[in-house]
């Protein structure tokens, strides 16, 4: 039997990686697996980092970042800055069929998308209205950090035929500055693919996974030879003491990786967790962590998942 794997971050990816696995399991595309996914993620509005629901910059706007690879040909499209584009995977996919003009950005990127099929949507939610609002009163009243929620969500898939590819999406860091843009829709940064090792996407605070150029780095580990789980446990770890040595601190870094084989891995420095299924798992969700100085993880329970979409649900007070 033919090998397919999907991996996910973030347990917002569940449903989605489960459709995507049944996608995956009647020997859909790569591509279409993974947009598919990435597009049930943006489209539900009570995950408030991805898409429409999506927290606004300081502004009060959403800003989107999104891209897609092939790890085929390594083709690639990406879209940031966009403000009234409801699935920036799919005009990132869009664009990855260009040689040139393939990476496109504010309003530029905005009438691409709208010249090409895409409705203008407002995306700001009433209820990421109310988390932007409460948000500017905990600012001004307990003295908290304006950045949160970077919840990137970042996919790679591999189909039957061995064909790769990988995504990410993003709201990016909530109350950003208007026009940030993170590591989500750089290449080498927020993901990359080669069909020929495997591939890796990252989530967390951009603007230190792109100083190690992180999926990048996991996939030339792979080519060296190393499982995906040493590639990424190791990989994270090093950056993260580098950063420390260097700059006295390290901010939020996950990534999760699958090789041409289906295997996969993840590495992290915070409280993680991450959806994957393949010819030989059925969808699982795990919650990993940094124990010295390695990811560790295990399986989701059922406790940790209830809590979840209780939370992400509640009452905004």
């Amino acid at each position: 039997m033919m090998k397919y794997a999907m991996i996910a971050t973030w347990v917002m990816a569940r449903y989605a990686i489960e459709e995507g696995h049944k996608m995956l399991q009647n020997g859909a595309n790569s591509g279409d697996a993974i947009e598919t996914a990435i597009k049930m993620v943006e489209d539900y509005p009570y995950y408030k980092s991805v898409g429409y629901g999506g927290l606004p910059n300081e502004r009060g706007e959403v800003e989107l970042d999104g891209a897609f690879m092939d790890g085929k040909t390594l083709s690639v499209g990406a879209v940031a800055g966009v403000k009234k584009v409801k699935n920036p995977i799919s005009v990132a996919r869009m664009l990855s069929a260009y040689r040139f003009n393939n990476i496109l950005v504010g309003a530029g990127a905005e009438e691409y998308a709208f010249s090409h099929g895409f409705e203008p949507v407002d995306m700001l939610t009433d209820r990421a209205k109310q988390h932007y609002e409460k948000r500017l009163k905990d600012m001004a009243e307990k003295n908290l950090s304006a950045y949160d929620g970077h919840d990137t969500v970042g996919m790679v898939a591999l189909d039957v035929t061995g064909h790769m590819c990988a995504g990410t999406s993003t709201s990016g860091l909530f109350m950003k500055k208007p026009g940030r843009v993170g590591d989500s829709p750089f290449i080498g940064s927020g993901f990359y693919v080669d069909e020929k090792v495997g591939g890796c996407v990252a989530t967390g605070v951009g603007e230190d996974i792109m100083k190690g150029c992180l999926s990048y780095e996991i996939v030339r580990r792979m080519k060296d030879g190393q499982h995906p789980m040493q590639a990424a446990s190791e990989a994270v770890a090093a950056f993260n003491d580098e950063l420390i040595e260097r700059r006295g601190k390290a901010g939020a870094i996950s990534v999760v990786c699958i090789n041409h084989q289906g295997e996969f891995g993840v590495g992290t420095n915070i409280d993680f967790s991450f959806a994957v299924g393949s010819d030989s798992l059925e969808p699982t969700v795990y919650t990993a962590r940094m124990e010295n100085g390695k990811t560790v993880y295990e399986k989701a329970s059922d406790e940790f998942l209830a809590a979840y979409y209780t939370r992400i649900k509640a009452p905004i007070e």
